[in-house]
C-alpha cells in the first residue's frame, strides 16, 4: 500500500485525555473546552475504558431544574435521570463504552458509530487499556486520497486479478474519488463483482461501469449477481 489510511491505527488519535469514574462535572467541563473534545473516554482503577462522557451528554443538567419535574418529582420523560442529576463522569458516562481496536478497518469504525449513535471511539488494545481515540471526521481522511493512487489501486488488485491478461482492454479512470470503468469484456458475469471490489477500493466515492460485452452481447446486467457454482464427481 502507499500510506493510504485503511485501518482506525491509520487515523487515530494516540494522545489520549481520559477521565477517572470519580472526576467532577466541572472538571469534565474545563477539560471538554480547554482541548476542545467533544467526547473523553472514562477509566476504571485498572485502566480499562468502562464508559465515555460525550459533550451532548452535559446539557442533560439543564433539563433536570425545578420547573421541569412532574407532579411526582420524576425526572421530564426522555431525560436520562441518572446524566441529569450526575456529579461525575461514573454518574454521567455512556457505559458500556462503544470501542474499536486499533486494526479495525474504517468501514467497521463508520458502522459502529452509527449503530451506537456516536461521534467518537476509544481505542482499545485487548486488555481494555486505551491506545487512541477516533472520530467520524477521523475517517474521512481516507477520501483525501489522490485519484492517481486510487486509479492504480483498482488496476492492480480489482480489474487485473478478475480479468488477467485481459485487463489491458479496460480503462480505468478517477476523478475526485468517482472511478469509471470502460471497455469490453469476454467474462460478463464478473462485471458486477468487479464494480462491488472497485466500491470497496480506499478512497473510493462511486463507482461507474461503462463496460460493454461481446460482440453480438453487449449489454450488461451489472445487477447480476457471481455466476453460480456447479459441484461435479463423485463423492
Amino acid at each position: 500500500m502507499d500510506g493510504t489510511p485503511t485501518v482506525v491505527s491509520d487515523v487515530m488519535t494516540r494522545e489520549v485525555l481520559a477521565l477517572r469514574t470519580g472526576a467532577a462535572f466541572k472538571d469534565i467541563v474545563r477539560a471538554m473546552r480547554e482541548w476542545r473534545i467533544g467526547a473523553l473516554p472514562v477509566l476504571d482503577d485498572a485502566g480499562r475504558v468502562v464508559g465515555v462522557v460525550a459533550a451532548a451528554d452535559l446539557p442533560a443538567r439543564e433539563e433536570c431544574r425545578e420547573d421541569d419535574l412532574g407532579h411526582l418529582g420524576r425526572v421530564r420523560e426522555g431525560v436520562d435521570p441518572r446524566k441529569a442529576t450526575g456529579t461525575t463522569a461514573g454518574e454521567l458516562m455512556t457505559t458500556p463504552a462503544a470501542t474499536v481496536t486499533p486494526a479495525a478497518g474504517l468501514g467497521q469504525a463508520a458502522r459502529l458509530m452509527a449503530r451506537a449513535g456516536v461521534e467518537h471511539l476509544p481505542v482499545v488494545a485487548p486488555d481494555g487499556t486505551p491506545r487512541g481515540i477516533v472520530s467520524r471526521s477521523d475517517l474521512l481522511k481516507v477520501f483525501l486520497r489522490a485519484d492517481a493512487d486510487i486509479a492504480e489501486q483498482v488496476r492492480g488488485e480489482v480489474v487485473g486479478r478478475l480479468f488477467g491478461t485481459r485487463s489491458a482492454a479496460i480503462g480505468v479512470e478517477v476523478h475526485d474519488g468517482v472511478v469509471t470503468l470502460a471497455g469490453r469484456v469476454r467474462e460478463t458475469a464478473l462485471v458486477p463483482l468487479a464494480v462491488r471490489l472497485a466500491r470497496s477500493v480506499p478512497g473510493v466515492v462511486d463507482v461507474r461501469c461503462v463496460l460493454t460485452g461481446p460482440p453480438g452481447h453487449p449489454d450488461l446486467d451489472l445487477d447480476a449477481g457471481p455466476p453460480a457454482v456447479e459441484r461435479t464427481g463423485t463423492r
